[in-house]
C-alpha cells in the first residue's frame, strides 16, 4: 500500500478525523497548541503501530517494553509495525545515553536476544546451542553416502591414566574410543602415562548416510551427547568434514560458557549485562599520564611536578636501574621515550611490554637488593588506596581523570554481551 489510512479518529479532542498519509516520506505535523497534533502521530497512529508489533512477540519479550492502550479510531489501513523517539530534555545521568533516553535501546536489546548470533570472547568462533534433532537435520544434509564418526568428547588434553574412565565405558557395552586422534579398541588399549596429557573421544557409532539412516542417526547423537556433557564430535571418515555441535551455550574450541541471551543480558544497568570492571558506567576514574607527567619536555626527573620526585630519591633510584634494563635514563625527556619505555615508566609491569630490543632475558626484569620499580601509576594507586587521610585522597583526585574501561573499552557491557553479532556488527 501506497497511503497509510486513518478513519475516524477520537483520541482526545480529535473530531472524528479522516487522514491519508503518504508511506516512506517525511511528514510533519503543524498546528496551533493543543490542535491535536500529538494525538494524532503518537496517540493514534503509533500507539495502534506499537500495539500490532506487540501482538507479534512473546509474553516474555512483552515485559521488556511499554505496552499502549488500543486507540481510539475506527480503522487504520497500511500501517506497519512502528516505534517512536519522544523529545525528552538531555539527562544528566552517566548511565543514560541516547539510546536509553528515547527508549531505541530496548528494541535493539530485543533484537539481539532474539536473533544475534553469540560468538566465543576468547577465541571469537560462532556458538550455538542446538537440540539434538536440530543436530540430526544438519548432519542429514550432507550428501548421501558420506561416512562419519558419532563421538563424544570426554577429556580434552588432561594428563593421567584415565583408567576408571576405561572402565566404566566397558561396564556401558562400548568397545571403541580414539586417543590422541588414533583408534583403540578398549579391550586393547595401550598404556598410557601419568605424565602425559591426551584428548579422548568415544565412539558412539560409524555410520554412512542414505535415506533410511535418520532413526539410527539420531539415537547415536542422543548417546554421544548424554556421555559428552551435551557435546557432540561429527567427522567424515573419508572426508574433511567434521564439526561440533553442542546443547549447551558454549564454545566447542576452548568450552567458555555463555550466558543465555535475554534482553537484560544487553542492560548495561543489569547486574547481567554490566562490566564488571567499571559496574557498566563505560568509564573509570583512574591516575591520568598528561596530569601526572606536567613537563613532557623536560628530563625524566623534573618531568613529574609534585606528584612524584625523582631526582634523587628512593622512587628516582628505582626508576633509574629500570631504565638501565631498557635504555634511558632520568635525564632523558619523557617525550623521548618510546611507547614501551613510556610504559615502564607509568606502569613498572614486565606485562605492559611490547617488544623492544632493550629488553633483557633475565627473568628477573628488575629485581634488586631494595626491589623491583613499580611505575609511578601503579605506586600512585596502591597509595591513593591504603593513605587513611582524607587530604591526601583530595591530593591524589587532582591527578585524576575518568578514562574509558579497559575491560570494555567504554562500551559498558560484560564479553559475552559484546561478542553478540547480527551481519558482523554487536551492540555497541
Amino acid at each position: 500500500m501506497k497511503h497509510i489510512t486513518v478513519t475516524g479518529a477520537k483520541v482526545h479532542n480529535l473530531n472524528n478525523i479522516d487522514v491519508k498519509l503518504p508511506r516512506n516520506k517525511l511528514i510533519v505535523f503543524t498546528g496551533l497548541s493543543g490542535s491535536g497534533k500529538s494525538s494524532l502521530a503518537f496517540d493514534t497512529i503509533y500507539a495502534e503501530g506499537q500495539r500490532r508489533y506487540m501482538e507479534s512477540l512473546s509474553s516474555y519479550a512483552r515485559q521488556f517494553l511499554d505496552q499502549l492502550d488500543k486507540p481510539d479510531v475506527d480503522r487504520i489501513e497500511g500501517l506497519s509495525p512502528a516505534i517512536s523517539i519522544d523529545q525528552k530534555s538531555a539527562s544528566h545521568n552517566p548511565r543514560s545515553t541516547v539510546g536509553t533516553v528515547t527508549e531505541i535501546y530496548d528494541y535493539f536489546r530485543l533484537l539481539f536476544s532474539s536473533i544475534g548470533i553469540p560468538h566465543c570472547p576468547t577465541c571469537n568462533t560462532p556458538v550455538s546451542a542446538m537440540s539434538i534433532q536440530e543436530m540430526t537435520d544438519a548432519v542429514l544434509a550432507l550428501p548421501n553416502n558420506t561416512a562419519l564418526y558419532i563421538c563424544a568428547p570426554l577429556i580434552t588434553k588432561k594428563k593421567g591414566e584415565h583408567q576408571q574412565l576405561f572402565n566404566t565405558l566397558i561396564k556401558e557395552g562400548f568397545s571403541r574410543v580414539r586417543i590422541n586422534g588414533t583408534i583403540h579398541r578398549l579391550s586393547e588399549l595401550p598404556t598410557l602415562k601419568k605424565t602425559f596429557a591426551y584428548t579422548i573421544e568415544l565412539l558412539v557409532d560409524r555410520l554412512t548416510l542414505t535415506s533410511t539412516i535418520s532413526s539410527r542417526l539420531f539415537q547415536s547423537i542422543e548417546t554421544a551427547a548424554k556421555h559428552g556433557n551435551g557435546n557432540v564430535l561429527i567427522e567424515g571418515i573419508d572426508t574433511p568434514y567434521k564439526t561440533t555441535f553442542s546443547e549447551h551455550m558454549s564454545c566447542h574450541s576452548c568450552h567458555t560458557s555463555l550466558d543465555e541471551l535475554s534482553p537484560r543480558l544487553f542492560s548495561f544497568n543489569s547486574p547481567l549485562g554490566a562490566c564488571p570492571s567499571c559496574n557498566g558506567l563505560g568509564d573509570l576514574f583512574d591516575f591520568d599520564a598528561d596530569l601526572i607527567i606536567e613537563h613532557p619536555d623536560k628530563p625524566l626527573r623534573h618531568a613529574t611536578g609534585k606528584i612524584i620526585n625523582l631526582n634523587n630519591t628512593y622512587y628516582g633510584r628505582h626508576c633509574e636501574r629500570a631504565g638501565r634494563q631498557y635504555g634511558f635514563s632520568l635525564s632523558t625527556p619523557y617525550n623521548k621515550l618510546s611507547k614501551t619505555q613510556q610504559n615502564i615508566v607509568l606502569y613498572g609491569h614486565p606485562d605492559a611490554i611490547e617488544d623492544n630490543p632493550f629488553i633483557s632475558d633475565s627473568k628477573d626484569l628488575f629485581e634488586h637488593d631494595s626491589g623491583p620499580w613499580e611505575g609511578i601509576i601503579t605506586n600512585l594507586r596502591r597509595r591513593y588506596f591504603q593513605t587513611r587521610s582524607e587530604g591526601m585522597r583530595f591530593f591524589f583526585r587532582s591527578y585524576m581523570s575518568a578514562k574509558p574501561c579497559s575491560a570494555c573499552h567504554g562500551f559498558r557491557l560484560k564479553p559475552t554481551a559484546l561478542h553478540v553479532r547480527i551481519h558482523g556488527l554487536s551492540i555497541p
